[in-house]
């Protein structure tokens, strides 16, 4: 499918040491011509860490994306009414913002941007990163896989010896699940051997 001038809404959530393949998706989008608008966590905004500062990293998702950032939850509430985005991504998506997704708490600018965003009927695909994706967060992965205009990049156990619970989506396919959710299908399959890619 072709992205060119799609309108893409790319969240970025608290998984730090996701982060660089995260930067390496948004080039990705928008080298195939989609219209990114990006959308950081409290986290994202706020926290520096072994993976580099909170700056720095805001600094180079405005640089790839050439769009300013929403960062607070009174700039993302207008993508519902103003049908703003064809597309939410939320890449790298915590345990807790899954958790708050799925239950309807929106305390926080992504998970503000996920419910304006689904009202409009449209789909949102999650690129999950957590290390409890099958402990106790596994029950609202259930809920989001079962919920419509919900979509997940394909995701597996990323070290399920030292980190049994742990679950990370393959980034290098995020952009080819985008253009199946945006035709309302799920890629297959879902669950898959992650490898680290």
């Amino acid at each position: 499918m072709d992205l060119k001038g799609k309108k893409i809404g790319f969240a970025i959530t608290g998984s730090f040491c996701t982060l660089d393949k995260t930067i390496l998706a948004l080039e990705e989008f928008v080298n195939s011509g989609a219209d990114l608008i990006p959308i950081v966590s409290d986290a994202i905004k706020s926290y520096d860490t072994k993976y580099g500062t909170a700056r720095e990293w805001l600094d180079k998702i405005k640089e790839i994306s050439r769009n300013n950032i929403i960062d607070s939850i009174v700039k993302a509430e207008p993508i519902g009414p103003e049908k703003m985005l064809d597309l939410l991504i939320i890449a790298p998506c915590t345990g807790n913002t899954m958790a708050k997704i799925a239950n309807g708490i929106i305390d926080e600018t992504v998970v503000m941007a996920a419910k304006a965003h689904l009202r409009n009927e449209r789909p949102l695909l999650i690129a999950i990163a957590t290390n409890d994706g099958l402990g106790l967060n596994a029950k609202n992965l259930g809920i989001l896989l079962n919920t419509k205009n919900v979509f997940f990049v394909p995701f597996g156990q990323d070290n399920p010896f030292e980190k049994k619970n742990s679950l990370v989506s393959r980034f290098d396919l995020i952009k080819k699940a985008a253009e199946y959710a945006l035709e309302y299908k799920q890629i297959q399959p879902v669950l898959i051997e992650y490898r680290g890619i």
